[in-house]
């Protein structure tokens, strides 16, 4: 399989590499310590159309594919992983979702103003006492007449709590099946319908710029026309979501190994101790070049999965084996590159020590380390 970017992809990544550095990178510090994403940023990436990049035209995309949102991803995240995390929920999360699954005018209603970044949208599907367990919920959604009725507690949502947040789609109960386990149905509730309400932002160990909060809905109702896809489709719906999200989260933790990369040879050829540059000392030189091989190395797998997605073929087994390696790659680099910036590392003003607390979390969301190994261990025919 080629994995060579098309020219118009690497100049689309170059395009966003420059935004990156030029827009988000000096605002980064900042919107880290007041934990709220600048509005400019958010405006600039909507006018470049990175909300609406893997959406057809006919519905306010830019028509590109899978791959070029991961570009996208990777390098927003080289600089700031709340800003890169904010556009893969977004899009893989809040807008794919109305997308794979939506009605023609669930499209024009909700997507159109996902796509241009009007609005942004999430994914209730975590509850308080879920995780890894994603069928066990306890959110229920109930016919009363045209509307569904919900009531119960999503945790850990992304992008419900922004001025520009739309809609968050629920993952709820809303009957049994012959076999005995729950119906699942996944339901459309728009910010501001009565009954639905944003808890407050939680305190973070990173990824503080990224809006995060628990949803509460109390006999919130809403049109039974805001369905997304068949009734009791919504577990099959949201597994494919999720597995089309880890390999957005791989290149996410990609662009922070390859940040690792890029802010500790800097430091390295200026930094000097005993009268010349730390990048002359091998302990020094041979961490940076092992970031190196884990950046290129988590590259080819979420590339690999990417495309495979693209081309419309199966890709469960790669995206598991492109999440699990690039996230725990960016948590080893991360440390590295801490170490390797000595008691500077430990400094809030160093790129590396956010990086280090944005780092650990990729090893949990979207499928924790353990559940991509099951999944790995499964494709074997383990287990």
């Amino acid at each position: 399989m080629d994995l060579e970017l098309t020219p118009e992809q690497e100049e689309f990544r170059k395009i966003v590499r420059a935004f990156a550095e030029e827009v988000v990178g000096p605002r980064a510090e900042a919107m880290d310590r007041a934990g709220a994403l600048d509005p400019v940023v958010l405006d600039q990436m909507a006018a470049m159309g990175l909300f609406g990049l893997p959406f057809p035209e006919e519905v306010g995309g830019m028509g590109a594919d899978y791959t070029t949102l991961c570009l996208a991803i990777e390098e927003l995240a080289r600089v700031d992983s709340s800003v890169a995390i904010t556009l893969e929920a977004a899009v893989g999360l809040g807008a794919m979702p109305i997308w794979r699954y939506g009605s023609a005018e669930q499209h024009q209603r909700w997507l159109r103003p996902l796509a241009a970044g009007e609005q942004l949208g999430a994914f209730g599907l975590t509850e308080p006492a879920g995780g890894s367990d994603a069928g066990a919920l306890a959110t229920r959604a109930t016919l009363d007449g045209d509307e569904w009725v919900i009531d119960g507690t999503k945790a850990l949502i992304t992008n419900a709590g922004l001025d520009r947040s739309g809609l968050v789609t629920v993952a709820a109960v809303t009957g049994q099946r012959p076999d005995g386990r729950h119906e699942i149905t996944n339901i459309i509730v728009p910010t501001g319908t009565p009954g639905y309400r944003v808890g407050r932002s939680y305190a973070k160990v990173g990824w503080h710029a990224s809006d995060t909060r628990e949803l509460i809905f109390e006999s919130c109702r809403v049109p039974v026309a805001n369905t997304l896809g068949e009734r009791g489709a919504g577990l099959a719906n949201f597994l494919r979501t999720l597995e089309e999200g880890r390999v957005a989260v791989a290149a996410l933790a990609t662009g922070l190994c390859q940040g690792c990369v890029d802010e500790c040879t800097r430091y390295a050829r200026e930094r000097e101790a005993f009268g010349q540059p730390i990048a002359a000392f091998q302990a020094v030189a041979f961490k940076i070049a092992d970031m190196e091989v884990r950046a290129h190395t988590a590259r080819l797998a979420w590339q690999q999965a990417a495309a495979k997605l693209d081309a419309g073929q199966p890709f469960g087994r790669e995206a598991a084996i492109a999440k699990l390696y690039a996230s725990e790659a960016a948590v080893t680099s991360a440390r590295d590159a801490v170490q390797v910036h000595g008691g500077y590392g430990f400094m809030e003003e160093f790129p590396v020590a956010r990086f280090y607390r944005d780092a650990k979390v990729l090893e949990i969301g979207e499928g924790t380390s353990e559940i991509m190994r099951i999944l790995i261990a499964r494709s074997l025919g383990l287990g």
